[in-house]
């Protein structure tokens, strides 16, 4: 058998003031490349080859699992993408093993069952519900009764929050842009949540106002134009601009110089555009950004992927 994931962009947290209850939430859109994909079957033991980027990260990943689930796995990977760079790969790496598993065992556990286990979805469930149905997606986060602190996933044991907004996203084409660089993770975003939360109140309600009347009607209504606007303004507000900020000047330039809708994925350093022409020249033109500043960048033509993970 085999799994095929989605990856995912994250446009931004939502709440990390948490004054009304609520912290985290979420919104982003699942992508039909870059992707994850695994051939699996019985073992007594944990087998994984394959020519991974990160086959180590595999192998504890289903280490991990079959330790819980006390069984074996021969795992071949067939496919992966760059790790910390704001695309995902660890959850979905997370979520395509726990799932063999459970298809493999019969184990009838529920994405979000997996998820907990394998520590994934404690801050934003973007990762999680693009794995589970695809698309555009707002979730709505974690009441502070379960999750009392401002952490990332990475650091965070809570369930994945649930989606409050999902919509198939339109048939714009998505350009990725990934720099020689990596993202921010493991103890590095610990203490870049706790050094910047809370966020001020008065930019989540700017963010919610953006996000609601604005982002989500102009992916109902396919409108690029407004849907760019939102896009650009969200930048510049709340946790978004304090992760763009760990670059320098560097993708705050990029943000300025290119008319498109265009963003940064989670902690970065990937970026993307969302183009409904004209994609190639967009991918140049971010190719030789990058390159003008001394950095090489891998750079991708996808589109939303408006499903989730496929077994096979």
């Amino acid at each position: 058998m085999k799994i095929r994931t989605p990856s995912r962009i994250h446009i931004t947290l939502i709440d990390l003031n948490g004054s009304i209850g609520r912290i985290d939430g979420g919104v982003g859109v699942a992508l039909n490349e870059p992707y994850v994909e695994v051939e699996f079957k019985e073992s007594d033991t944990i087998e994984v080859e394959g020519k991974a980027m990160n086959l180590d990260r595999f192998k504890q990943v289903a280490k991990k699992f079959g330790y819980v689930f006390n069984r074996g796995i021969k795992i071949d990977v067939l496919s992966d993408y760059h790790d910390h760079v704001g695309l995902g790969s660890g959850t979905q790496i997370t979520l395509a093993i726990g799932m063999a598993f459970n298809k493999l065992y019969n184990l009838n556990l529920s994405v979000e069952e997996v998820a907990k286990i394998g520590g994934r979805g404690g801050t934003s469930g973007i990762g999680v519900n693009a794995f589970k149905v695809g698309g555009f997606i707002v979730d709505g986060g974690h009441s502070k009764k379960i999750k009392a602190n401002f952490l990332p996933s990475s650091a965070s044991k809570a369930k994945p929050a649930p989606i409050i907004a999902r919509h198939d996203f339109p048939e714009w084409k998505i350009v990725l842009g990934i720099p020689e660089l990596k993202g921010f993770y493991g103890k590095r975003e610990v203490s870049l949540f706790q050094a910047h939360c809370p966020i001020p109140l008065n930019e989540v309600r700017e963010l919610c106002h953006l996000i609601l009347m604005k982002m989500l009607p102009s992916v109902v209504e396919g409108d690029l134009d407004e849907f760019g606007d939102a896009l650009r303004k969200i930048q510049r507000l709340g946790f978004k601009k304090v992760e763009v900020n760990q670059y320098n000047d560097l993708i705050w330039r990029l943000l300025d110089e290119f008319d498109n809708a265009i963003g940064m994925s989670s902690t970065g350093p990937a970026v993307f555009a969302v183009v409904d022409s004209n994609a190639k020249v967009v991918e140049r033109e971010i190719e030789n950004y990058f390159e003008d500043y001394g950095f090489s960048c891998t750079t991708l033509i996808t589109e939303a992927r408006n499903r989730g993970a496929e077994i096979v």
